[in-house]
């Protein structure tokens, strides 16, 4: 039996008629707009060498509750589409939900991964890298503030289907 957090709500699932259009997009094409956002994002912790742990390693981002998978990779401290066949070393599972609740820092890691809301695959080294690294991550920049009600209010948005 699961124990689960009780101060976190069931994680509500994107309805049908929201995640069937984002599946019409190539995979490609969803991994270079994630990709790009990404990397302004973590831009300085790129540039400062805190994500070197992903350097040449292949990362797969699935979105259970959207139909989305996503394979990233980092070369030159640069997140890059990964769009080879060659096996993923690290996996991470969830709902739009829950890496919402990450995100906007409503939920920290340990309480996601330890209730099972998000799930690592793959090597445990990388993987608690991983979630050390999204743990510890701060939002920074002039546009930080305006970022993180955008989270809010997104996650707010989403949580309202359930």
């Amino acid at each position: 039996m699961n124990a689960s957090n009780p101060t976190i709500p069931p994680s509500p699932t994107l309805p049908r008629p929201l995640a069937w259009p984002m599946g019409l997009l190539p995979m490609a094409a969803h991994s270079t707009v994630l990709v790009t956002f990404l990397n302004r994002v973590f831009a300085s912790a790129l540039r400062e060498g805190e994500m070197d742990f992903l350097e040449g390693k292949i990362m797969l981002v699935r979105v259970r509750d959207a139909g989305l998978r996503y394979r990233i990779t980092m070369r030159n401290r640069k997140l890059k589409p990964e769009l080879s066949r060659r096996k993923y070393d690290l996996s991470i599972e969830g709902s739009i939900y829950d890496y919402l609740l990450l995100a906007s820092r409503r939920e920290d890691a340990d309480t996601l991964f330890f209730n099972r809301r998000l799930r690592l695959g793959g090597s445990t080294e990388l993987g608690l890298y991983m979630k050390n690294f999204l743990d510890a991550f701060e939002l920074e920049g002039p546009w930080a503030s305006k970022m993180t009600k955008l989270l809010d209010g997104a996650t707010s948005a989403v949580g309202r289907f359930s």
